[in-house]
């Protein structure tokens, strides 16, 4: 990752990005005896993948994001790419290269989207990066990543942490206006409304916050009340009623 996300200030101090980070910290900081894979997960809209990027700044890590279109090829690859290094050409070789790499930088790697994986039966060829290299490797994913693993009783059972992504709370809501809404004041008691439509998604949140800005500048407002907002809808994820 090449993006410093603490000094480009597009990521609101959020729950889940400390969740995150200290999770791969702590992986990266544990003793040799022990296993260094975590697994972050939880629904979608949480805020994981932002949360990801942040700690892949913060941390130095190589990050992937899974395609479901991958396979063990596919995704070592993404990982040479995202090392700059070139592709060998065989599995085996890249394996070999990627587990040195892993070794000699001291690196995490972080891999989003493992749910994929887990679908396509390849999850085996993170297990042997960690295997091979000793590197720390975060795991992003939707709530049912936990169960799906199950089936790989060597992979699950290298699994040091397993943190389930935490809704978005009110403070998560004043950090996201803040960030993504600073010329507006927007508040609190509208806030709340947002909060409350949004049902803990970061990405809910942020849509909405996004609706009240453009709403308070085409109206010409620098700050914009619940009674200003009025009875105009919010978010909430669901699709509108089919008119009749």
């Amino acid at each position: 990752m090449t993006v410093n996300a603490q000094s480009s200030n597009t990521v609101a101090a959020l729950a889940n990005v400390a969740l995150c980070h200290s999770a791969l910290e702590a992986a990266m900081k544990r003793p040799a005896h022990l296993p260094g894979m975590v697994c972050m997960y939880g629904p979608a809209g949480f805020g994981k993948s932002t949360a990801a990027a942040y700690t892949a700044n913060k941390t130095g890590a190589y990050y992937i994001e899974c395609k479901s279109t991958w396979s063990r090829k596919a995704v070592l690859q993404a990982i040479l790419k995202e090392m700059g290094l070139p592709d060998t050409g065989t599995i085996y070789g890249m394996t070999d290269q990627i587990c040195e790499q892993l070794a000699c930088s001291e690196r995490p790697l972080i891999v989003d989207e493992m749910d994929y994986l887990a679908e396509k039966k390849v999850v085996e060829i993170i297990r042997d990066l960690h295997e091979g290299s000793g590197a720390a490797i975060l795991l992003i994913g939707e709530e049912r990543l936990p169960k799906k693993l199950e089936r790989w009783e060597r992979f699950h059972s290298r699994i040091l942490d397993w943190v389930p992504a935490q809704p978005a709370d009110f403070k998560d809501c004043l950090s996201l206006a803040k960030l993504y809404c600073p010329e507006i004041e927007i508040e609190s008691n509208l806030l709340e409304k947002v909060y409350k439509a949004s049902d803990g998604s970061v990405r809910r949140i942020c849509v909405n916050i996004e609706q009240i800005r453009t709403e308070a500048v085409n109206m010409g407002y620098d700050e914009i009340t619940l009674e200003d907002w009025g009875t105009r809808p919010l978010y909430t994820g669901s699709a509108p009623a089919r008119r009749l």
